[in-house]
């Protein structure tokens, strides 16, 4: 990514695969949805992360969903923690989105067919 130092590649790829694992250990609190890592944004001084989301829910609105994660960010970031403990001196803040970036693909789909 360009303007990103090595370090904040090596900390947002680290965050990435561990939220991911939280996620697929974790997904009883989020009613089952589906729930990809799609990109993880760290800032400069590595003390806060902006975690984008693919959420896959069926019957479900993924604004419910990402809204039921921010709320447990706190316990979401206590587990990522654990895991990283070793690896980082400082956990990061984390903030979730919802990455729509394949409902833009799929609708550009749908208007050129």
């Amino acid at each position: 990514m360009e303007g990103y130092s090595k370090r904040q590649e090596k900390v947002s790829r680290l965050i990435q695969k561990e939220i991911a694992n939280i996620f697929v250990k974790e997904s009883l609190l989020f009613d089952n949805a589906m729930i990809t890592v799609t990109v993880v944004r760290t800032s400069p001084d590595l003390s806060f992360c902006k975690v984008y989301l693919s959420i896959f829910s069926p019957g479900k609105d993924s604004n419910v969903i990402i809204e039921a994660i921010q709320k447990q960010k706190k316990n979401l970031r206590y587990a990522l923690g654990k895991r990283v403990k070793n690896q980082l001196k400082q956990i990061p803040e984390l903030a979730f989105f919802l990455d729509d970036s394949l409902d833009y693909i799929d609708n550009i789909d749908n208007l050129l067919h």
